[in-house]
């Protein structure tokens, strides 16, 4: 396989924005990744690495992280009042991105010397791609930057997450929960979430003063369970139920119109919601777990990445696909149902989580969680790569 695409291809409408390449490449690594892990979870394949690591990183670094890039490298400038990235700044930290993915997931089911080297691309695509945010960041003339600042910190701890995870990989697995644990809250969730504080108001025309002080507060709660967590697992309870309450009250002091009859800003509410609502079960649960010993299969996590994190990137994508290719910003009954089915893969996990815990019939919940999944990002696929790919109205 060609491991740079062609000067003429890049050429091509593809590569014009900076999301298309990227978006597509997430979701065709998303959908690859899963299988791998569906069937290495069922046996039915041996991976080079440990299917958890397997999972997690894929998923943090193949999936959200490439997701993250296009996005920001579309509104990043915008937020911070700069030119817009040119494209052989952004093509760079592509050609990085898919030579990563490519070596690590072939790597995984042929050496994991091929994975690691598919890891280390990947660290050395992100950094740079953090590198062009921390450019467009320092050359901002706007007096308040705050919100820039805590996504481009966000990214940088990205950064440090993942040459941990490949640390703990090469040398001492202990490295690889505090890594993901750093990944999930410090990361994921909180870029996610700057974004969606900042963008979710204005799309929905709330005229709400600013709560200056929001994100700072939620960085520190955040920085105290990722220390709890790595010394006392479970031991964080009390930090997420502060952090689900503080998140719950902004939400309601946000008087949001919902339910809302349009699809494109029901999706980011729910989002929120699933935030809040996954820091106060999460809190229970670790407390459940920390008296008793019972294991939820890592509820909290899911719900956060896939209740907040994987529903925003849904409604945030489809939003920037439509609206950056000349689209009417107009969800279809299509879209619509795509949007259902991220709160009906959510719902499956949660029940997939009592059920561990009950220790019932496991993996069909496990099963049938995951091939939603995978049936939702192809129908995603389907539906949009031709817009992305060619700019299909």
């Amino acid at each position: 396989m060609q491991m740079q695409f062609s000067q003429e291809f890049q050429k091509s409408y593809f590569f014009s924005q900076p999301h298309q390449p990227f978006f597509v490449l997430a979701f065709i690594t998303a959908i690859v990744s899963m299988l791998i892990f569906l069937f290495a979870y069922q046996g039915a394949l041996h991976i080079a690495i440990k299917t958890v690591s397997f999972h997690a990183y894929s998923l943090t670094y193949l999936l959200f992280t490439p997701a993250f890039f296009g996005f920001l490298f579309t509104t990043f400038p915008r937020f911070s009042s700069t030119p817009a990235l040119d494209k052989k700044t952004y093509i760079h930290v592509f050609n990085f991105y898919y030579m990563g993915a490519t070596f690590f997931l072939l790597g995984s089911i042929v050496s994991p010397l091929l994975s690691i080297a598919g890891m280390i691309i990947t660290a050395i695509g992100q950094t740079l791609g953090v590198l062009i945010l921390k450019n467009i960041y320092t050359r901002s003339t706007l007096k308040d930057t705050q919100d820039i600042f805590w996504i481009l910190l966000a990214m940088g701890i990205g950064v440090i997450a993942n040459f941990l995870f490949i640390i703990g990989e090469v040398f001492t697995v202990h490295l690889i929960p505090f890594s993901i644990e750093l990944s999930t809250y410090l990361y994921l969730f909180f870029v996610a979430f700057t974004v969606a504080q900042r963008m979710v108001p204005f799309f929905s025309h709330i005229m709400v003063a600013k709560n200056t002080h929001l994100l700072k507060y939620v960085f520190i709660l955040l920085v105290f369970h990722v220390v709890l967590e790595s010394f006392i697992t479970h031991s964080s309870f009390i930090v997420d139920l502060l952090l689900g309450l503080l998140l719950a009250k902004e939400f309601k002091r946000w008087k949001l119109p919902f339910p809302n009859p349009n699809p494109l800003l029901w999706i980011l509410h729910v989002a929120l919601y699933w935030s809040a609502f996954g820091f106060i079960l999460g809190s229970i649960t670790h407390f459940v777990s920390l008296l008793t010993g019972v294991d939820f299969f890592a509820l909290e996590v899911h719900l956060i990445l896939l209740g907040f994190v994987f529903t925003i990137l849904i409604g945030f994508g489809t939003r920037v696909t439509l609206g950056h290719s000349g689209n009417q910003l107009y969800a279809d009954k299509w879209t619509t149902l795509l949007f259902y089915g991220t709160q009906l893969i959510v719902i499956l996990r949660i029940l997939t989580s009592f059920v561990y815990a009950l220790h019932w019939h496991f993996m069909p919940w496990f099963e049938s969680t995951a091939i939603a999944w995978i049936g939702l990002f192809i129908i995603w696929a389907l539906r949009y790569f031709d817009v992305l790919i060619r700019g299909k109205k």
